[in-house]
């Protein structure tokens, strides 16, 4: 997953002021045959992403609320946004997931104005106490746009009218590696990898990171309860990573190490990866 949270910047909130977009139904855009009327969205709205320590500590995210029309509006706009149960169960129902409702959670602005002439602002998030819940479980933040004055319509709270934001907390091997191996290509010969990983949480016993140094992402490593590791991910969709038979694929929890032995067929033999992951 990946686990970012976007950044707005001036500029874009300046494009915004211009032109903005709206998908009222899941899939659609918003089209100049709804000239004339005007929607509360959520900017680039429905699901993301944000991983979480399991701490105690309060973390904040944030996410641009938008008037989607083809004019600005002429007059104050007032949202009101609001945690939104539904919301979970509709979205859990369409794409096939079991998300469930992050328990604490605070909106720091659970009113904005919106003001003549204008089409956004920020609405500010706060949730807490991660340690305390369990990381296997799908935790999420929906907050939707509830109401709005002045005739302006809300998008659809599963799509451009919400904020999905799911709050995976970061398991124990999610982190910062030196990283040092080998990868052996069957004509090019070896070559050293010598680097900087980050892995991040997928779930409460995977993390994912690039494959080999070929950078990117994609190679899952998944912590077994005897602390021996599953190989996981692909290449290419006829490229699966395979373990290399007789040799280990383990976490050391003393030392906080990885030792990881993994291929992937290609043309003219198996291109091998060994590789030490030490946490810094």
């Amino acid at each position: 997953m990946r686990n970012k949270i976007f950044m707005i910047t001036s500029f874009l909130a300046a494009v915004l002021i211009l032109s903005s977009c709206l998908k009222d139904d899941i899939g659609e855009d918003w089209t100049d045959s709804l000239s004339g009327k005007m929607y509360a969205e959520v900017w680039n709205g429905g699901f993301q992403a944000m991983a979480v320590q399991p701490v105690a500590a309060p973390v904040e995210f944030k996410f641009l609320v938008n008037i989607a029309s083809d004019v600005p509006p002429t007059e104050d706009i007032t949202l009101t946004l609001g945690i939104n149960g539904a919301a979970i169960t509709k979205y859990n129902e369409l794409k096939g997931t079991n998300y469930q409702l992050y328990p604490y959670i605070e909106i720091l602005t659970p009113t904005i104005v919106i003001e003549a002439g204008t089409r956004n602002a920020y609405a500010r998030v706060k949730v807490w106490n991660a340690n305390l819940l369990n990381a296997c479980d799908n935790f999420i933040a929906p907050i939707s746009i509830l109401t709005a004055t002045g005739g302006v319509i809300v998008a659809d709270p599963v799509n451009q009218g919400s904020r999905l934001m799911a709050l995976p907390i970061n398991n124990p091997f999610a982190g910062t590696y030196k990283v040092t191996g080998v990868f052996s290509h069957p004509t090019a010969g070896d070559r050293d990898i010598d680097e900087t990983k980050t892995l991040s949480t997928v779930n409460c016993s995977t993390v994912e990171t690039s494959i080999g140094d070929l950078g990117g992402s994609g190679f899952l490593i998944k912590v077994n309860a005897d602390n021996t590791v599953t190989i996981g991910g692909e290449l290419s969709a006829s490229q699966p990573l395979k373990p290399v038979t007789g040799k280990p694929n383990v976490w050391d929890p003393a030392t906080r190490t990885f030792t990881l032995n993994y291929y992937y067929e290609g043309s003219g033999g198996n291109r091998v990866i060994e590789e030490v992951y030490v946490r810094q």
